[in-house]
């Protein structure tokens, strides 16, 4: 579960959005929508502790038990366009790597969760020499399989092609249903399924300081 305070962030005197009110239950989806530039990334970066607030404050709670913000990376997993990978890295390097830090879901193997990638065929190729849209892949791969309560993705089908959408939709189908799950989209397919939707712009200031 996460909650948030009265949450606004600014950059230097802009104010992207204030008074962010929310109480986000597990097991549940949520959609932050918005025109791009509007804020959803920022937002899904503070609930995930990439950025901290401007104003108001995010607390978290797994199992009852609060959880430092500190802490919260342990039960979280992220995927934006935005976030690099290791280019150096073959692709099962990077998965044993990944496994290093978190375990997937139903403890696959590197080997099984690369071929639920669907990228089995090009496992031992360095990153740098994937596409945009096998790179997608990759993050979302591995956001969406890691063992986490909490998972957050920002516009997921970014640079992926129809058959890459309809092989997101199904992991969202075979993975999400038992965990906390927010997208930041303005793409319909990307999150119709979700249960709730938050729409950055009802927190747009009427004029900033």
């Amino acid at each position: 579960m996460v909650l948030l305070d009265d949450v606004g962030k600014r950059y230097q005197r802009q104010w992207i959005f204030q008074g962010i009110s929310l109480h986000i239950e597990d097991k549940q989806s949520y959609a932050i929508l918005g025109p791009n530039g509007s804020g959803k990334s920022t937002l899904l970066q503070i609930i995930s502790g990439i950025l901290s607030p401007s104003e108001g404050r995010v607390s978290y709670q797994v199992d009852g038990q609060d959880v430092e913000a500190d802490n919260i990376y342990k039960y979280l997993s992220y995927s934006a366009p935005y976030l690099e990978l290791i280019e150096e890295f073959s692709l099962i390097e990077l998965v044993n790597f990944h496994r290093s830090f978190k375990s997937f879901i139903d403890n696959v193997s590197s080997k099984e969760l690369i071929n639920r990638i669907g990228l089995s065929h090009a496992a031992n190729k360095q990153i740098r020499h994937y596409s945009s849209g096998m790179k997608q892949r990759v993050r979302l791969g591995l956001a969406m399989l890691t063992e986490s309560t909490l998972v957050l993705l920002d516009e997921p089908t970014n640079n992926l092609d129809n058959e890459g959408i309809e092989w997101y939709r199904a992991l969202v189908q075979q993975y999400m249903g038992e965990r906390l799950l927010l997208i930041a989209s303005n793409q319909l397919h990307e999150y119709d399924f979700c249960a709730n939707q938050v729409d950055i712009r009802e927190y747009k200031p009427l004029m900033s300081s």
